[in-house]
C-alpha cells in the first residue's frame, strides 16, 4: 500500500538517526502516523481563535465545557476542586502536556544511572496493558517471537499472540535450587538468537512471583543485552515497570533497567512501560506511560515515535480519560506525594515480611517450595503432591479463600490485598487444603 505522506516523513526521521531502530519496526509501525486533520487546525485554533472556536467537537458556554452538575459534584467542590477545563474536554491523543512532563521529570528523578542521556517525552496510555499493546503494534509482525520468563503474565500471551499473532517462547527465571534469577538460561536464551530479532519483555518487579533482581542480577541482566546487541542481535528489549517502587529488600535494585538500556547499544531499543496505577494506587484511573530509549538516540527520532505512538492510540481509543490524567497531574505536585505513597509501600512491605515469616515455617515443607520474592504485590509456591487447580477450588469451597493457580504446580497468593494480621491464618488454610487433598 502507499504509504501516508506524514508516516513516510516519520519512517525517514527514523532510518535516518537510527536505523537500527526502523530496522525493528513493523510493518503496522511503519504505516503509523499522526494525523493533521482536524487535531492540528483545532490545536491552532485553540492559540489563534480569540473571537470565536467552531472547531472541536464538545459543547462549551460562556464559563468553559459544559456539563452536568450530578456529575460535577463528584468532583467535589471548593478551592482545591479540579476545574471543568481539566476534566470535560478531550485530552490530546499523546496525553495532557503538564502531565507527560511531570512523569518525564519523574523517571528521571528515580533514575540517576540515565543521567541526561535523550530519550523521547512518555506518551500517555490507558494504563500499561495498553502501552503493551502499543508496543506489539509498533514492533511485532505476525509470527514475530515475543521472548519471556517462564513466570509471567498471562495477558501477555493475550496481547501480543491472541491478538498480535505473534509467537512467545519462555526461559526459565529462577535458578533451579529457587536462590534468584537464571542468568545462565537468560544468557542461553540470548545466544540462540544471535543476529536475530528479539521482542524481550522485562517485568520486575515480576507478576506472578513478586521478584525483582538483586543489584548483581540487574547489572548481569545489562551486560548479557548489552553483549547480545554488540553481536548484531536487534532487541527490542521492554521494561514492563507495573509495580515499579514496591520493593522491600535492600537487595534490590531499585533503579529502572530501562535508565541502561536506553543507553546500552543502536542495536537495542528500551521501552519503559510503566504509570500511576500501582504506583499511586489508582488502578482504576487507568493512566500509564510508553516512553522510548536508545544509545544515540535524537529528538527527532523520538518525535517520530512519539508521532506513531500518538496515531496508534488517535486510531483505536482517540485519547485518554482527561479527567483521569488530571488526577494524576494534581497528586503528583501535592506536596504530601511521596510520603502518603511511602506510608502504602510500607503497609506491603509488612506484608510480605509477614508473608516471608509465615511460608517458609518449617511445618510446612511438605506442602511447598516457595519461589523467590521481595517486590511487587504477590508471591507464589510451587505445591507437592497436588494439583494447583484443584487446590484452588478447594480452598475457595471448603475455606472462602480466594487464590489463583498457574499451570498444575503454582498457587499465586496476593499478599497485596491480605491484612498483615491475616497472613498466618492464609497459609494455615493453603497449607490444610493441601494436607486435605494429598490424603485423598
Amino acid at each position: 500500500m502507499v504509504l501516508n505522506p506524514l508516516a513516510v516523513a516519520a519512517n525517514d526521521a527514523i532510518s535516518s538517526d537510527c536505523p537500527h531502530v526502523f530496522d525493528v519496526m513493523s510493518e503496522c509501525g511503519k504505516r503509523l502516523f499522526f494525523p493533521k486533520g482536524i487535531l492540528s487546525q483545532s490545536a491552532e485554533a485553540k492559540t489563534k481563535a480569540h473571537r470565536y472556536n467552531a472547531t472541536i467537537g464538545i459543547a462549551t458556554d460562556a464559563s468553559g465545557p459544559m456539563y452536568l452538575d450530578c456529575v460535577h459534584e463528584s468532583f467535589g467542590t471548593g478551592d482545591d476542586a479540579l476545574a471543568a477545563k481539566d476534566l470535560y474536554p478531550y485530552a490530546p491523543s499523546t496525553g495532557k502536556a503538564e502531565l507527560r512532563q511531570a512523569w518525564a521529570d519523574k523517571q528521571r528523578a528515580e533514575t540517576p544511572s540515565l543521567g541526561t542521556h535523550p530519550i523521547s517525552l512518555p506518551v500517555t496510555t490507558n494504563a500499561l496493558t495498553h502501552g503493551l499493546s502499543i508496543a506489539g503494534n509498533l514492533f511485532l509482525n505476525a509470527g514475530d517471537e515475543v521472548l519471556l520468563p517462564e513466570k509471567l503474565w498471562g495477558n501477555y500471551r493475550l496481547t501480543w499472540l491472541t491478538m498480535q499473532e505473534a509467537k512467545v517462547s519462555t526461559f526459565p527465571f529462577f535458578t533451579d535450587d529457587l536462590t534468584g534469577f537464571n542468568q545462565v538460561a537468560f544468557d542461553e536464551a540470548l545466544d540462540a538468537r544471535v543476529g536475530k530479532k528479539v521482542f524481550l519483555v522485562l517485568n520486575f518487579p515480576n507478576n506472578p512471583t513478586g521478584y525483582s533482581p538483586t543489584k548483581h542480577e540487574a547489572a548481569a541482566i545489562v551486560a548479557s543485552l548489552t553483549a547480545a546487541a554488540e553481536k548484531g542481535t536487534k532487541l527490542v528489549v521492554i521494561c514492563d515497570d507495573a509495580y515499579y517502587g514496591m520493593f522491600f529488600d535492600d537487595a534490590c535494585e531499585t533503579e529502572s533497567l530501562f535508565g541502561k538500556l536506553a543507553q546500552a547499544h543502536e542495536n537495542l531499543l528500551a521501552i519503559k512501560i510503566d504509570g500511576a496505577t500501582k504506583e499511586e494506587f489508582v488502578w482504576g484511573l487507568r493512566v500509564g506511560f510508553i516512553t522510548y530509549g536508545v544509545k544515540n538516540g535524537t529528538e527527532a527520532a523520538y518525535k517520530a515515535l512519539e508521532q506513531k505512538t500518538g496515531g496508534c492510540i488517535r486510531g483505536c481509543v482517540s485519547n485518554i480519560t482527561h479527567a483521569g490524567q488530571s488526577i494524576v497531574l494534581k497528586a503528583l505536585q501535592h506536596p504530601d506525594f511521596r510520603s502518603q505513597q511511602a506510608e502504602k509501600v510500607a503497609i506491603l512491605r509488612a506484608r510480605a515480611q509477614a508473608t516471608r515469616v509465615a511460608v517458609y515455617e518449617e511445618q510446612y515443607k511438605d506442602c511447598w517450595d516457595v519461589y523467590p520474592f521481595n517486590a511487587g504485590y504477590f508471591m507464589c509456591v510451587r505445591v507437592k503432591g497436588v494439583d494447583a487447580e484443584e487446590l484452588r477450588v478447594h480452598l475457595l469451597d471448603e475455606h472462602g479463600l480466594g487464590t489463583i493457580s498457574l499451570g498444575s504446580t503454582d498457587l499465586r497468593i496476593a499478599f497485596s490485598c491480605v491484612e498483615e494480621a491475616d497472613i498466618v491464618d492464609v497459609f494455615a488454610r493453603i497449607a490444610q487444603g493441601i494436607r486435605a487433598l494429598q490424603a485423598k
